[in-house]
């Protein structure tokens, strides 16, 4: 605590306030150091000279000042009177002191946060590869991110990764960010643009006790510059391999000492990363696929239209069905995704953030704000599709005091151009071959394999070289993608969006949300903090995937919330109890515990050791609970009805008896321990290790069964055989969300390490451990959707010199089995190193940038189905003028 008093002028002194400046113990200024008069709202920044400028009341007495920076030891200074000319100096430390707020919902150092939490700062933010800066978070501890698009990502913790990150709840100063439609954290696509990101806080594991549902494997939150402390304007444009461009801009002005507005912008265009496995699909989703090369041909992972017949005798063949084909499923080549996203190959995306904020006093502040965001990426879940010019517009209110807060906030999606390939294919080949004909391409295909069969044999070919020749002769009657007939059905059917008939997808959902929080204070060392939140869904999608046929579907969630926290002994000891009870439409109520304890060892308190047991819950999303989606092979239905009966569905055709309740909340207990510290103000350590059970866990089911949940007849099995999946039949192969009567336990570790060797040079290493239990678990076809590397690592180094800065950081990742409603398959070992060197040009407040992710192109495929993420390269120019 301290500071120093010099005749230093300040860029902007007030009479009746504080201003000077902040400076290193090397006596250089630091630009973008936060100063906040303690106990109110007023804050502001440094400018590129370390000046700073605070209206501050002195008629009540004394005021403090708290200044702060990211890798230094924070200050307070008490002042008695109006000055004009502080200079404060922040020494260079390693220090756990960060503040925190998404751990406890209060502000609280890192060291005595009761969980494990990552925490990133603007300038490690600034120096993160392209395109996504969350996608970077699998450089941090504990964190897998998986990418199926160049701009979209997914995050989870502990496990139970999946492209769509259901588990892990994502936020924008507290403002949900989700899609309400596909209930999709699409990582920073609906975010908001790197320039304006002022942290990250990642909290690892279950966090139900105060978010609610689905704060299951952890909560993202991004925490945006305040206009009053970040003014000025900022703006940066890069560009490099795959036609890559990204650009950004900043503007934050102060108007007088009440007034403040922001407005954020960005562009991002490049090629797209698209996949390309024609591994066979997996039998658990398609029981009839053949091996690879069979001449029968095969379904492929990232082929779509390629349609299947079981040969039957008396299917309407001219000339009847060879007696030896009866049985065999035969399969159509298909499209590849190069193939049917053509020219739509650019990955886009587009964000304008505008705020304005207003100080009704020095203790109240009242900010409104908009986020308009479109974007082009592919997106996996049942299906790969191709969302073009997604977007969602979200409107947010808040009004925050000193120990309070009320929010408020509407979001609203468009699928606008988006489309499902798998659609796309299969209608592509069930099209006429011709205009105003009545035979489609697939009728024609398996005709004319059946047809050439036949005359192979007649010729006196073996069996294996007859169907090498029909599928020879069959093969040449699909569409050719190079025909404008071709370019023709496919702009009709991607501009579609009837059910059965197009491709195109079209969900306009919206979710109404609102919370509110006190923070009660008895004295220095307690606290109680009671909130409560409100969620509405309303879900559109004109029948294409929800059960809505001519209204929107509304959908809500209620939650209430408290947390009792004290300190002890010296501040060394804190306690905490949390709980929060929250209500459902659709399920029963949910309670979800959380208690903690955090000891603080060691003359500066440096090593803090934490331990904690919480309850948590996730709620099926609401494609979970509504969907209504017709892939072809398979109905996919919600399950918050009556449940389902039906039968098993094998290689071999029916199997035993299944009954399947509606869905419940799916639970999870977890116990955890910790530690962080730091020795010689050189070297930070964090370490954790948790073991956790889940039950009722939320999985899909594929079975034999009516489309109105009752078991089918005899007299309706025979009808629908063998394939099941007309859609004039009411008995389909079906796929609903149940919930397992299985218990599935995982345990795991992580360990993160920082060493500053010199001020240009600090030396980073962190690894995972992620471990499925399946001991309990009796049946080995159970899906655990657990889709995480068992051992993963990441070493790097950092760090300024002059007017140099640099990253540079390796990450690998064991090979892991991943599993999706669209792709189940093994994941090979993947790998990225990825680097960044600015030079900073301080007369022009400039600094050139040149940085690649995954230099080396090394195999990085995240996710089974999904692309092979790439090298990207690039070169940029960023202007911070404060």
């Amino acid at each position: 605590m301290g500071g120093a008093l010099l005749a230093t002028p300040a860029f902007a002194q007030s009479e009746a306030g504080v201003s000077g400046v902040v400076r290193n113990d090397a006596g250089q200024p630091i630009p973008g150091a936060t100063v906040f008069l303690k106990g109110t709202l007023i804050g502001t920044g440094t400018n590129h000279m370390g000046q700073f400028s605070l209206p501050a009341d002195f008629s009540r007495g004394p005021v403090t000042i708290s200044i702060s920076f990211v890798g230094y030891e924070s200050r307070e200074l008490e002042l008695s009177k109006p000055t004009p000319d502080v200079v404060v100096t922040l020494n260079e430390a390693v220090t756990l002191n960060e503040v925190v707020v998404a751990a406890s919902r209060v502000e609280e150092s890192l060291q005595q946060a009761p969980v494990t939490i990552e925490k990133v700062g603007a300038q490690q933010i600034m120096r993160v590869p392209p395109p996504d800066v969350l996608a970077s978070l699998n450089n941090y501890k504990g964190i897998d991110v998986n990418s199926s698009s160049m701009v979209m990502s997914s995050l989870s913790t502990r496990g139970f990764n999946s492209p769509k990150s259901e588990r892990v709840i994502q936020l924008v100063d507290y403002f949900d960010t989700q899609s309400p439609s596909l209930n999709v954290n699409s990582g920073n696509l609906t975010g908001i643009p790197e320039l304006d990101i002022a942290s990250i806080e990642v909290i690892h594991g279950p966090a139900s006790a105060l978010y609610g549902a689905n704060a299951f494997n952890g909560v993202v939150l991004l925490n945006s510059k305040d206009p009053f402390v970040t003014e000025g304007l900022s703006a940066r444009v890069r560009g490099g391999e795959r036609s890559y461009i990204d650009g950004q801009l900043r503007y934050a002005k102060k108007i007088g000492n009440k007034l403040a507005f922001k407005l954020v912008g960005s562009y991002l265009t490049a090629q797209d990363w698209q996949a390309s496995n024609f591994d066979p699909t997996n039998k658990r989703l398609v029981p009839t696929n053949n091996d690879a090369n069979s001449p029968l041909g095969y379904d492929a992972v990232n082929r779509y239209g390629d349609v299947s017949n079981t040969f039957r005798a008396g299917q309407p063949f001219p000339t009847g069905v060879s007696p030896e084909l009866v049985g065999k499923t035969v399969f159509m080549p298909g499209f590849t995704e190069q193939t049917l996203i053509g020219n739509d190959d650019k990955a886009q995306s587009f964000k304008v953030v505008p705020t304005m904020s207003y100080l009704l006093t020095d203790k109240l502040k009242a900010t409104v704000s908009a986020s308009f965001a479109r974007g082009t990426a592919s997106y996996q879940s049942a299906s790969r599709y191709r969302l073009r010019d997604f977007g969602t517009n979200q409107y947010r209110g808040e009004l925050k005091g000193d120990r309070w807060f009320l929010r408020g906030s509407s979001t609203q999606d468009f699928g606008n151009n988006s489309y499902d390939l798998g659609f796309l294919g299969a209608f592509l080949q069930t099209s006429p071959n011709a205009e105003g004909s009545s035979t489609s391409y697939a009728q024609q295909y398996f005709g004319t394999y059946n047809f050439a069969y036949k005359q192979a044999r007649a010729a006196g070919l073996t069996p294996e070289q007859a169907l090498l020749a029909a599928q020879r002769e069959a093969n040449k009657q699909q569409l050719d993608p190079n025909s404008e007939r071709f370019s023709q059905l496919r702009s009709k059917i991607i501009s579609d969006p009837t059910p059965g008939v197009g491709a195109r997808l079209k969900p306009s959902s919206l979710l109404n949300e609102g919370n509110a929080q006190y923070d009660f204070r008895f004295g220095q060392h307690t606290n109680l903090i009671v909130g409560a939140s409100y969620r509405k869904f309303r879900l559109g999608s004109n029948g294409q995937f929800f059960s809505d046929d001519n209204q929107r579907i509304q959908n809500h969630e209620l939650g209430g919330y408290t947390q009792l926290a004290h300190q002890m002994l010296d501040d060394r000891l804190k306690l905490a109890l949390a709980v929060r009870v929250d209500d459902f439409k659709n399920f029963d109520p949910a309670v979800s515990p959380r208690a903690s304890v955090v000891y603080s060892a060691g003359a500066n308190k440096q090593h803090s050791f934490r331990a904690s047991y919480g309850k948590a819950f996730r709620s099926p999303t609401q494609l979970d609970q509504y969907v209504r989606l017709d892939v072809g092979q398979v109905l996919l239905l919600g399950n918050v009805g009556n449940g389902f009966q039906g039968y098993a569905l094998n290689a071999q055709g029916v199997g035993g008896e299944v009954n399947l309740a509606p869905l419940k909340l799916e639970r999870l207990s977890t116990y955890e321990g910790g530690y962080r510290g730091v020795f010689a103000n050189k070297l930070s350590v964090d370490v954790n290790y948790f073991r956790s059970s889940y039950n009722d866990f939320i999985g899909g089911r594929r079975f034999i069964g009516n489309t109105n949940g009752t078991r089918p007849t005899p007299q309706e099995l025979q009808a629908a055989a063998p394939q099941f999946q007309n859609k004039a039949l009411p008995t389909r192969v079906l796929q609903v969300w149940t919930n397992a009567d299985q218990e599935v336990r995982t345990q795991g570790a992580a360990v993160g390490l920082s060493y500053n060797v010199a001020k240009p040079l600090s030396l980073t290493a962190n690894y995972s451990l992620n471990v499925l239990d399946r001991s309990n678990i009796a049946d080995p076809e159970f899906q655990t959707y657990f889709n995480t590397p068992k051992h993963k690592y990441n070493v790097g180094a950092n760090g300024t010199t002059g007017q140099f800065s640099y990253s540079l950081n390796y990450r690998w990742a064991q090979g892991h089995l991943y599993e999706t409603p669209f792709a189940i398959g093994e994941l090979s070992d993947y790998s990225a190193l990825d680097a960044y060197v600015g030079y900073a040009l301080p007369k022009l407040a400039s600094t050139l940038q040149v940085g690649a992710s995954n230099i080396l192109d090394s195999n990085n495929v995240q996710i089974y189905g999904g692309p092979q993420i790439g090298r990207l390269a690039y070169v940029g120019l960023l202007v911070d003028i404060k």
